[in-house]
């Protein structure tokens, strides 16, 4: 993918993986889009980045996604690729968190897993008359062996990439490339501040994957991710024991 002549949306762009890959596609040249909740967060990348442009959107609430499609297919007309990265992650005692509110568990499936669902189909019809269109959807390691501390978090990951699988798949004849980005865990403040910290570093996740775009990859994970997307079953549910039988990390 030529990162040089794209107009590209990204969700959750306003800080960590997202605000790392649109720092590096502003720099190839490319008209970069970000949206996110916080304004002030999307103020500061904004001053940052005077060029990079901005949208506050609450990508939990069906209304928003659809103007969302609407504003920006109004307002960057060439616009071809998507990148669905925004994500949360919450740790949850599913047997004993009884206090719990749905809504905050529902928060992350929508984010995680139906926003990304739903804005491919509505930027579908927009993608197909594009010059080199692509979606790009964020998943995570944890989609091949789940922690079990962030349990709604692993799960959707895992139901975003059967979707990224279903969705190449689908649009194969069309002119719309389908990439996925696995991430291992990555330094950012993902789940919290601090709780990453053991994690790669964002910049050189970001670097990897840029150039592995370029090259034209479809399915690109990185460190521990990648060692996962190539497992056996033995060898993932060695992985789950490994992960899962001492601290509760995050990833």
């Amino acid at each position: 993918m030529d990162l040089a002549s794209n107009t590209i949306l990204v969700t959750g762009g306003a800080s960590g993986i997202g605000l790392a890959l649109a720092e590096r596609w502003l720099l190839r040249g490319s008209d970069v889009i970000v949206c996110g909740r916080r304004a002030q967060t999307l103020r500061r990348a904004q001053e940052t980045h005077p060029t990079l442009h901005v949208r506050v959107c609450d990508l939990t609430v069906e209304s928003e996604r659809r103007s969302l499609v609407a504003w920006a297919t109004a307002e960057f007309p060439k616009l071809n690729v998507l990148v669905n990265n925004a994500g949360i992650q919450r740790r949850l005692r599913i047997a004993h968190d009884e206090d719990e509110e749905w809504e905050a568990v529902h928060q992350e499936i929508v984010i995680n897993l139906e926003a990304p669902v739903h804005l491919s189909r509505l930027f579908i019809p927009h993608l197909l008359q594009q010059q080199h269109p692509a979606i790009v959807n964020v998943t995570s390691g944890l989609s091949f062996a789940p922690l079990t501390s962030v349990p709604i978090y692993s799960a959707t990951k895992a139901g975003l990439r059967s979707f990224t699988l279903s969705l190449r798949h689908q649009l194969v004849g069309t002119a719309i490339q389908v990439v996925e980005i696995i991430p291992p865990a990555v330094n950012t403040d993902l789940g919290g501040p601090g709780l990453h910290t053991f994690g790669v570093a964002v910049d050189e996740f970001a670097d990897a994957v840029v150039e592995r775009i370029e090259k034209g990859d479809l399915e690109i994970a990185y460190g521990s991710a990648e060692q996962a997307s190539h497992a056996s079953r033995a060898e993932l549910d060695a992985l789950f024991s490994r992960m899962n039988q001492s601290r509760p990390s995050t990833s």
